[in-house]
């Protein structure tokens, strides 16, 4: 796959670059997270699907992109970056929480500069999956692709801050690993590209060792704080709702329960490489539980509509689907769970982030 060429930064940016990692001071931005004194996060470095990609789809030849209106509708200026969302997604918030910086940009943005790079960026790419078939489907970077950016960003760095900070950036970040939703809801049900070769127990078993042997291959490269998050409830996102939730379009339980399936194997699997990777925190962080609480229960935290999303009807637009030509039908996006039919809005991510947060923080250290 062809991927775009990162841009060099011109010589002032490195004499800036060098000043600032002199004392790896970052983002001057008051961190909302407390951390236990004398520990650092340098970085975070995000990996999966379209949960996190910021744009890393925008000059892919693959109808699974967003950068054009009315995506980035609440975003810094109004403009669609690629992220599938009206604002910020997980990765940006989790990044402004822990006071690195304000957003986390894609790798291949062909704006990214060097300082950006030092921070954290994201090699995530919207459809891409831990069954490599998940990204070969629709054309996107796949886990083991964005592996290959990673090291390639490694060698950046190097160049930029030499071996010692490299090693002690790669050591000290954060790394999110979000992915699996797409394989179910896309590869497994509606493509049904591999029920055919798979019962369910062995599609789900594929997935969780295809994320093990991913986690371990990051290991290998340096990490050592890395959350991977779990499959969503697939059977309650508004576009499976409509595909196979019935006239009622109700959430869909066999969708969820194979979501429930692959996260206890995922959680499992985790374990064991705790035990086998002793001087690494990777920590199973579920967001099957929030994310279902808050589609079950909208009005606790001030949403209105949890079944559909904001943009067009709700009930499919999602992606090229969701476009200017497809009227925004809600009149207030805060009040929805859903931006479009498949992703939240940046309203319900804060409100998820946050949980995840108190809940996951103290576990990395």
């Amino acid at each position: 796959m062809k991927f775009l060429s990162w841009r060099s930064s011109s010589s002032f940016d490195f004499l800036v670059l060098v000043f600032m990692m002199s004392s790896f001071h970052v983002w001057t931005a008051t961190a909302l997270v407390k951390l236990p004194p004398n520990i650092t996060v340098a970085a975070v470095l995000v990996f999966g699907d379209s949960i996190v990609d910021a744009g890393n789809n925008n000059n892919l030849q693959t109808l699974i992109k967003c950068n054009f209106p009315p995506y980035g509708m609440d975003f810094e200026g109004g403009i669609p970056s690629g992220r599938f969302c009206d604002g910020k997604i997980p990765s940006d918030l989790i990044a402004e929480e822990l006071g690195i910086k304000d957003t986390v940009p894609a790798y291949l943005d062909p704006t990214v500069m060097s300082e950006d790079l030092i921070t954290g960026v994201t090699f995530a790419s919207g459809g891409a999956g831990y069954d490599p078939m998940t990204s070969q489907l629709v054309s996107v970077i796949s886990l083991a692709d964005q592996l290959e950016l990673f090291k390639e960003y490694i060698e950046k760095v190097k160049g930029v801050v030499g071996e010692e900070k490299t090693k002690f950036i790669l050591g000290n970040s954060l790394y999110l690993v979000v992915a699996g939703s797409d394989d179910l809801a896309n590869t497994y049900f509606s493509l049904h590209a591999r029920n055919l070769l798979y019962d369910l127990p062995a599609y789900t078993d594929l997935m969780a060792n295809s994320a093990s042997t991913f986690i371990q291959d990051l290991h290998n490269l340096g990490a050592r704080r890395i959350a991977v998050f779990s499959a969503a409830p697939i059977g309650c996102l508004p576009s499976q709702r409509t595909l196979a939730g019935g006239f009622q379009r109700d959430c869909v339980e066999n969708y969820n329960e194979a979501a429930t399936l692959f996260n206890s194997k995922l959680s499992k699997n985790i374990d064991s490489l705790n035990n086998k990777l002793s001087d690494s925190k990777i920590v199973y962080v579920d967001v099957y539980n929030p994310l279902i609480n808050l589609i079950q229960n909208p009005n606790k935290h001030g949403f209105q509509v949890s079944n559909r999303g904001c943009c067009g009807t709700g009930d499919l637009e999602v992606a090229i689907l969701c476009n200017e030509l497809v009227p925004i039908t809600c009149a207030n996006v805060s009040d929805y769970v859903f931006w479009d039919s498949y992703h939240p809005t940046e309203r319900a991510y804060r409100v998820l982030v946050s949980q995840l947060l108190e809940m996951y923080v103290d576990k990395f250290f």
